[in-house]
């Protein structure tokens, strides 16, 4: 078979019922195979392997993996290019040498006369080709024209597969304006991309304001020069910037009818409290949730007052119970950073300056270790963190904008996909920001390692999607769900991919690309690198030393 090309007209029509011998291969102008069918976004080609085959020994990337699961091929329609990613491919039942693939139309690109190249891509489709129209192979010059950047504000972080100097770039504020989500098993290179990504975005605002959650302490390292950094030691999270709901959630310990006696209980002497406080004065509309500073020895005053006016010694049991729970919390030298004594000052502007960054003196991301925070309480924590950035959003609506980034590390933790994770105070307020955070300018980071633990629907929030390998069908399953259509060939190879490699589709790309992440310098690295068993394991000595250090550490719970 003898394919024609575009600078040939004089070549006859290509006959895919007949034995083929390819001409010499010609690059760009090498037909492949021609359409079969078009059915909306999915189509079907036919695919010459001996076309396809003669170009492998071509200089450029694109053009010698032309025709792979996941590579790009271009059909001409009037004087538009469209392409397509090749989503399966399969044996044809009848034709030797033949190959039927399933294609996804990503956008158009209008045709250079001169030479015949792409420019002016856009997605979408806007005209269609018709059956038995020709399929070219997209060479690296197309994939330079698909993968441009416009005028748009950019972070790049990686080079396109297959080629080896196409830079794949993030449109920063679409992928921030509409939530985004960093997926991949361990050890896929995670950390390290979350990493790559918040410092290409710190350089390019250093005035920007980012608070990222860190369950394991993992980020410090990272952000030695250009964050804040809090933990335990330093945090001084006041308790009373509770609201009542996370009240509930540290001080309650019951479940059923009992519960919701005590929530009685404590709302009435929460409000009590509250009000005692000089910060109260003159505010009309004074709730159990408004942020007023007061003393816990109100509290548990307040709840002996109560208790005191009771009867019989059965109903002292609920102001027991509470009284019991605050004074434990009180005494527990690990509440120390939220429950100190000196937490009773009005510190509330200060803490939130110093957490959002504002201003943010050329450190524009705040990293909260809660790796030290008591497991009972880490949620609630966090929750108060996520809140507060959702309030001061709601409630500076008409001072000067400054958006907020919420970056949440291990994700699944907080926003679980279980049947009662919307009643936690942590998971109600991550799915409201997924909700409406961005007409508040609130942008939220999810990164995960296991995408389908995550509370449904708010995966399907984030409107750009970054997923690094995943090991785990239901995983995979569960991204495939949340991507758009155009994307399905490329989620196809999400197995397959190798460490610090990922695969980008929604609003911060122009279409859905693989991409190579860059290295980053050492000093600019997470720590969570896994230990290498075989060097560690040939170490010996001090290890009385290093128990008794521990130990030490362990006792009094520092670090």
């Amino acid at each position: 078979m003898d394919f024609p090309t575009s600078s040939s007209a004089a070549q006859p029509q290509s006959d895919f019922g007949l034995a083929a011998v390819p001409r010499p291969a010609r690059g760009v102008d090498t037909e492949i195979g021609c359409v079969l069918d078009i059915s909306g976004s999915s189509s079907r080609v036919l695919l010459d392997a001996a076309a396809i085959e003669s170009l492998a020994s071509q200089a450029d990337p694109s053009l010698a993996g032309a025709g792979q699961v996941g590579g790009q091929i271009k059909v001409k329609v009037g004087s538009t290019w469209l392409v397509a990613n090749i989503r399966t491919l399969s044996k044809h039942p009848d034709m030797s040498g033949k190959v039927i693939a399933m294609i996804d139309f990503l956008g158009e690109g209008d045709e250079e006369r001169l030479t015949g190249k792409i420019y002016n891509f856009r997605r979408g489709v806007t005209r269609y080709p018709f059956p038995d129209a020709s399929v070219f192979p997209a060479s690296s010059d197309d994939m330079r024209q698909l993968y441009a950047a416009d005028d748009r504000a950019i972070i790049e972080i990686g080079t396109v597969y297959p080629t080896s100097d196409i830079r794949g770039a993030l449109y920063v504020d679409a992928m921030l304006g509409k939530h985004f989500a960093l997926l991949g098993s361990t050890g896929t290179g995670k950390s390290t991309a979350a990493a790559l990504i918040l410092h290409r975005i710190c350089e390019m605002a250093p005035q920007g304001h980012i608070v990222m959650i860190d369950p394991h302490g993992e980020y410090s390292a990272a952000f030695k020069t250009n964050g804040a950094l809090y933990d335990v030691t330093n945090l001084a999270m006041p308790y009373w910037l509770m609201n009542f709901e996370e009240h509930c959630e540290v001080f309650l310990t019951t479940q059923g009818k009992e519960r919701q006696l005590d929530a009685d209980i404590l709302a009435k002497c929460l409000l009590a409290a509250r009000a005692k406080s000089r910060t109260s004065e003159g505010i009309a509309k004074l709730t159990v949730d408004s942020p007023i500073p007061y003393l816990l020895s109100d509290l548990t005053n307040i709840i002996q007052a109560e208790m005191g006016k009771l009867d019989k010694a059965g109903e002292n049991a609920p102001y027991m119970r509470l009284k019991t729970k605050i004074d434990e919390i009180k005494a527990d030298p690990r509440y120390t950073f939220m429950f100190s004594g000196m937490m009773v000052a009005d510190t509330m502007a200060e803490f939130l300056g110093r957490i959002f960054r504002l201003p943010g003196d050329g450190k524009p991301i705040s990293i909260i270790d809660v790796s030290g925070v008591p497991s009972e309480i880490t949620s609630v924590v966090v929750a108060v963190l996520s809140r507060m950035v959702f309030d001061y959003a709601i409630w500076s609506r008409n001072e000067p904008q400054r958006p907020i980034l919420l970056v949440c590390e291990e994700a699944h933790r907080y926003v679980p996909a279980e049947r009662d994770a919307h009643k936690s105070s942590v998971g109600k307020i991550l799915g409201r920001i997924a909700k409406e955070g961005r007409k508040y300018g609130i942008s939220l980071g999810l990164i995960t390692q296991r995408p389908s633990d995550l509370a449904e629907g708010v995966l399907s929030q984030c409107g750009t999607i970054i997923a690094m390998r995943l090991n785990n069908d239901r995983d995979q399953a569960f991204v495939k769900a949340a991507m758009p259509e155009g994307a399905r060939g490329f989620l196809d190879t999400i197995p397959a991919l190798r460490n610090r490699e990922c695969i980008i589709c929604g609003e911060g790309v122009s279409i859905p690309i693989r991409v190579a992440i860059d290295d980053l310098e050492e000093f600019k690295r997470p720590a969570s690198s896994d230990p290498i068993f075989s060097e560690l394991w040939q170490q010996a000595g001090g290890e009385d030393e290093i128990v008794g250090r521990v130990v030490k550490r362990w006792r009094s719970q520092g670090k």
